[in-house]
């Protein structure tokens, strides 16, 4: 009736909604698919009537599209977590600007939604977590040998908590491969950095209270803290003043390097031989820059302990065999580890062992026991495991580039890190310390006093190694080295930009490179990460591998923005900024506020079948946390756009659409420098020319 049905206004629209019988209206009229979710894949009218609160609900108006019904669904849920009946909404909060609507989300939301904290409420999470049970289904934490506060903490956690039937375990003081594939069948969470809380009566001579340090998972299925997502979460957090989660996530690293001698693939039991991309330095240094003025010296001393461990995981992790290659002074993922990597599907090597298997004439489960108890040997498993280790260290889990030969390549990406590392080093030591800092030697235990020198040293030989052996002047790339086959790899990988990223370029190549990277890995929706002719044909017996083309990931895009903006070229910058931030826009419009964990950035789609899935789509109702490095990659990636250029993505307009109509290279950035975001240090000839000259000399 034209009477009750409010088509137009002068005000603000605000609705009195009932919140259950409208979740309920919108899903049986609008969720076709059945997945409570209301998306454009949805089939429904897609127009839904609400009451206005000025009539009491008596007038209607019309709740228009999947982007609005999608949002008023989100709010809803919110409410419904709140044990609201009804709620009064504005009509701006269900058409709010896309890109205001995320970010806001990721900030005040998502993060929250994907902080862990091991105290006794994380445990019992942690505990109800099938990775953390075996087939005993015992849930269990280890604890470093020598960390008797943390086995006396968790030791209480179990007294105080007698249904999960929590085991404290205590780990040797000497951690071997074999030691670790014996615990596989007792798998476990392990203990990460308690945090003494300060009493309020300086005179409280009562025991020391701990508490754990929180952190950020990848994903919301996570409930352990990983290696390399870590640090690009960090970068969101510090942007977005989350400083509180991001220095204790330092601390957790500087913890396991202290206790497990490496920064952790995550904290579980088996992955106490892995680590993953050493990113250590610039997260330090990310954090130190937005600790408070007022704390200075605690801020510095911070910093100290932060270089100290970096230092001893350079020396003792990625600077020593079997990691180390002394013949190219190079280094490569390759981690420790024995028998079947048992953190994957029961059935994910079935396609590998059973040939094995009928071999010897056993059953496929009898040959993987005997594999397991070293009774069945084979030569060629052993390598197979040895590279499909090395793959999952690496982070580019899984990838035709590093298939069945990863342990054997120095790849660019790691060795633009450990460069990275040298120069962080190096410039802290000479800028915060007076050029003189105790921290273990080479040999990893030896205290010594250790200068600037010394460390742009290792980043001169570094970039010389890197010149040689992975810089392809045909090309125009930096590719990886087989150091067994002692030639270069040959794959085409958007893995170059980390030299741009850790600045050891030489300044008149840089140029080059760009062109490169854009010719190969710029696609509509962000950087691919590599060609599809280094993929090669894709068929069931060869399939699709997820870091390879057609996806995308957020590292990848962030470390090619600051590596862009090293050399100078912010403009391009910012146009592959927006391709990225375009792509999760209208995902996140067009599939109810989904952020997936990667896209197929050549077709613009996060709905594809790959191995392991496309974590961050499974969600009801409303998305509560995003995907980890994605929520960073949005709000950082949004640094990098002009005004016009934010306005231009709320609206979704296509990037060529955009950067055509720019004739002239795009003006100044939206917030503070993005370098300053980012970590990323001085160029080279500024933070060491000893570092600038060895480039310019050896080219």
């Amino acid at each position: 009736r034209r009477g009750s049905h409010d088509s137009s206004s002068t005000k603000p629209r605000k609705f009195l909604i009932n919140v259950e019988e409208t979740v309920q209206a919108i899903l049986a009229q609008e969720d076709t698919d059945g997945d409570m979710q209301i998306t454009v894949k949805d089939m429904g009218p897609k127009v839904l009537k609400v009451g206005t609160a000025d009539s009491q609900g008596f007038n209607k108006y019309d709740i228009r599209g999947t982007y609005m019904l999608a949002n008023l669904l989100q709010e809803l849920a919110l409410a419904k977590d709140y044990g609201r009946r009804y709620i009064i909404i504005d009509e701006a909060r269900l058409n709010e600007n896309p890109v205001s609507r995320l970010s806001r989300m990721i900030r005040y939301q998502f993060w929250d939604g994907l902080t862990r904290r091991m105290d006794a409420n994380g445990i019992e999470i942690i505990c109800n977590d099938p990775k953390n049970r075996g087939a005993d289904n015992t849930a269990r934490i280890y604890v470093p040998y020598n960390d008797d506060i943390a086995y006396e903490y968790y030791c209480q956690v179990s007294r105080d908590r007698p249904h999960l039937g929590l085991q404290v375990v205590r780990l040797p003081e000497k951690i071997t491969d074999q030691f670790v594939k014996d615990i596989n069948t007792k798998p476990g969470i392990l203990a990460l950095a308690l945090h003494r809380i300060p009493s309020a009566d300086p005179a409280d001579n009562s025991p020391a209270a701990y508490e754990p340090l929180p952190f950020v998972v990848p994903g919301g299925r996570y409930n352990e803290m990983y290696g390399w997502d870590s640090y690009f979460e960090a970068l969101g957090l510090l942007n977005d003043g989350r400083l509180d989660l991001a220095q204790p996530m330092v601390d957790h690293f500087i913890y396991e390097i202290e206790h497990y001698g490496k920064i952790l693939n995550a904290n579980r039991s088996y992955y106490l031989v892995r680590s993953q991309p050493p990113f250590l330095t610039d997260m330090a240094l990310s954090v130190y820059r937005h600790l408070p003025a007022n704390t200075a010296d605690e801020n510095k001393k911070w910093l100290s302990n932060a270089m100290r461990a970096a230092v001893k995981e350079y020396h003792t992790v990625w600077m020593a065999e079997p990691r180390l290659d002394k013949r190219t002074g190079l280094s490569r993922f390759r981690p420790g580890g024995l028998g079947i990597p048992p953190e994957t599907e029961s059935t994910h090597f079935d396609h590998v062992l059973m040939p094995h298997a009928n071999k010897i004439g056993v059953t496929l489960d009898e040959y993987k026991d005997m594999y397991n108890a070293g009774t069945a040997v084979s030569e060629e498993l052993d390598e197979y495991f040895v590279h499909d280790r090395a793959v999952r260290e690496s982070g580019h889990d899984t990838s035709y580039r590093l298939d069945k030969r990863c342990a054997d390549l120095a790849t660019i990406d790691l060795n633009s890190l450990l460069y990275k590392y040298e120069m962080d080093i190096g410039n802290t030591v000479r800028d915060m310390f007076g050029d003189k800092f105790e921290c273990v030697g080479p040999d990893g235990v030896t205290i010594v006093q250790s200068n600037s020198a010394e460390w742009f040293k290792r980043a001169e030989d570094r970039v010389r190694a890197i010149d040689k052996y992975c810089w392809n002047e045909e090309v125009g790339l930096y590719f990886d080295y087989d150091t067994k086959q002692r030639e270069q790899s040959g794959y085409e990988s958007v893995t170059g930009i980390y030299a741009l990223w850790a600045q050891c370029v030489p300044p008149h190549r840089a140029g080059r490179v760009v062109e490169t990277i854009l010719q190969k890995f710029e696609v509509m929706g962000g950087l691919v990460c590599g060609t599809e002719e280094s993929r090669g044909p894709i068929s069931l017996d060869r399939p699709n591998r997820q870091w390879d083309y057609p996806y995308g990931w957020a590292p990848h895009q962030i470390m090619a923005w600051q590596g862009l903006c090293n050399y100078g070229f912010q403009h391009i910058a910012q146009k592959v900024a927006y391709r990225w931030l375009l792509t999760i826009t209208r995902a996140f419009v067009d599939f109810n506020g989904v952020v997936p964990e990667k896209f197929d950035v050549v077709e613009m789609t996060h709905l594809f079948h790959v191995e392991y899935g496309n974590v961050g789509t499974d969600f009801k109702l409303v998305p509560r946390e995003g995907f980890g490095w994605m929520n960073s990659s949005y709000q950082l990636g949004l640094t990098y756009l002009t005004q016009h250029m934010r306005r231009a993505l709320g609206t979704l307009t296509p990037t060529d659409v955009l950067f055509n109509k720019l004739a002239t290279p795009i003006g100044p950035l939206t917030t503070e420098s993005t370098a300053s975001m980012s970590g990323a240090s001085s160029s080279d000839e500024a933070g060491n020319p000893m570092a600038a000259a060895a480039l310019a000399s050896s080219h």
